[in-house]
């Protein structure tokens, strides 16, 4: 069986975003990036070519530099606040501009939220998923493909056996086995990534015997009841990397 790591997230429906910024090897990143995160993305390269979509095709929500040719992001932003059939969308500054007074403005002028592009790609999905799902998710979800241990070889822990992730979070993983726990269960498991072993507690949310749910396949959702720091660090670590593989920043 091919077990190749694929960086697909598992969402419920895309939504599009808009994304402003002179730079084309941000636009590419974050481009990208945003792609992998399973969202649509228009990326513009100015004020102007920005607002001819706000016009016609309205995004989920917009990401844009302050520091753009022409029109900044300033006044983007005042621009969209100030029309009656744009003002509830979402305006997230993702920007290189540290200028606290700037900020300032941005926030006043109803931004809202105020990144540097150094962030985290959790730290940013999470303001998204808020900003702009009825239910949002806590933590990036990718689809992949990694060896977990299943239970310890004691009364409690079951049997131990070796399966395969097809999904992972930092808050838990949907395990393939034709043996899947009952649901409320809680096993052991070990994870093996990249970094290093992960070793968690996990409590069974949901399990399918035949190919349904929705991966398609037999197996159980996990959530983690008890992991350790280090280890939530490193499955953090491995999604950022996935997440981040193959584009410069």
């Amino acid at each position: 069986m091919d077990h190749e790591r694929t960086v697909t997230v598992l969402a419920r429906e895309i939504r599009t975003l808009l994304l402003v910024d002179n730079s084309a090897t941000t636009l590419f990143y974050w481009g990208m990036l945003l792609k992998r995160l399973e969202y649509k993305v228009v990326s513009r390269r100015n004020a102007a070519e920005a607002l001819k979509v706000l016009e016609t095709d309205p995004p989920a929500a917009v990401m844009t530099e302050i520091t753009l040719s022409g029109t900044d992001g300033v006044a983007l932003l005042k621009e969209i606040k100030g029309d009656p059939r744009l003002k509830d969308i979402p305006v997230v500054m993702l920007t290189s501009v540290t200028d606290p007074a700037v900020k300032a403005d941005c926030e006043r002028l109803g931004c809202a939220a105020w990144f540097n592009k150094d962030v985290e790609p959790d730290t940013l999905y999470q303001k998204l998923q808020a900003l702009i799902e009825s239910t949002p998710r806590q933590h990036i979800r990718l689809s992949t493909s990694v060896k977990v241990i299943v239970g310890d070889g004691t009364a409690m822990g079951g049997s131990a056996r070796t399966e395969y992730a097809s999904a992972i979070s930092e808050g838990g993983l949907y395990v393939r086995t034709q043996y899947p726990q009952p649901q409320n269960a809680v096993t052991p498991v070990r994870i093996m990534l990249d970094g290093g072993e992960v070793q968690a507690k996990a409590v069974v949310l949901y399990s399918y015997a035949k190919n349904e749910g929705p991966y398609k396949e037999p197996g159980m959702g996990l959530k983690f009841v008890e992991v350790s720091d280090q280890h939530r660090r490193l499955i953090r670590q491995f999604i950022k990397e996935l997440l981040t593989r193959g584009i410069a920043h």
